[in-house]
């Protein structure tokens, strides 16, 4: 999961285009496939209806011509659910957290580690019998955009490889000090105001 080469296509391609040469993807990863529930059952109803109209007097235009508009608009809005989730991906390199969405337009949004005060991960009970979980990030600075994510696969082990970026040093990343972007800090001269001037008289008792 940590090196595009073990990527799926998409998200090796998302890895390789948004990270800096001198990042490493710890993290890369789409949502749940349970996320399509929600979905799936309002598409459902929605088809059925519209097949149902289509179907039930072939010869009768107005119905015939509602059903194929009911029956195309539900595959439509259901195709591009389908293609959200696809497109979707939770990224964590060694320096950010990035989620990238969207089919048409494609949209990055990304929380340097080093703002991130708090990581809190939740399961429900369905998350727990299905395998996913949800992340929410508290920060330092007013990025709303990614102080939750649901649907995150295999939840248990994403916390663990987060922990470790977050609280120690293992992938050299924001435990390891540095600035909001990783890099690291330059060296503060050593302060000298408190050693004695050369050249004053002998101080007399």
């Amino acid at each position: 999961m940590g090196t595009p080469e073990a990527l799926p296509t998409r998200a090796a391609k998302d890895v390789q285009k948004y990270l800096l040469p001198d990042e490493t993807a710890v993290v890369a990863t789409r949502r749940h496939w349970a996320v399509l529930i929600g979905p799936t059952v309002r598409f459902l109803p929605v088809f059925l209806l519209g097949g149902w109209l289509l179907l039930l007097d072939p010869e009768n235009r107005v119905t015939s011509t509602v059903g194929m508009l009911v029956v195309l608009g539900a595959l439509v809005v259901y195709a591009l659910r389908i293609g959200e989730w696809w497109m979707r991906h939770f990224i964590v390199s060694t320096r950010r957290v990035l989620l990238t969405s969207g089919v048409i337009v494609r949209t990055v949004t990304l929380l340097p580690l080093r703002r991130i005060t708090d990581l809190t991960w939740k399961e429900t009970l369905f998350g727990q019998l299905l395998g996913y979980g949800t992340f929410r990030f508290e920060s330092a600075g007013q990025q709303q955009a990614l102080s939750e994510i649901t649907f995150l696969p295999d939840a248990g082990t994403l916390y663990k490889d987060v922990s470790k970026l977050l609280f120690t040093s293992d992938y050299g990343g924001a435990a390891s000090g540095g600035d909001d972007e990783g890099n690291v800090e330059p060296q503060r001269p050593a302060r000298r105001d408190t050693e004695p001037i050369t050249g004053l008289p002998p101080q007399q008792a």
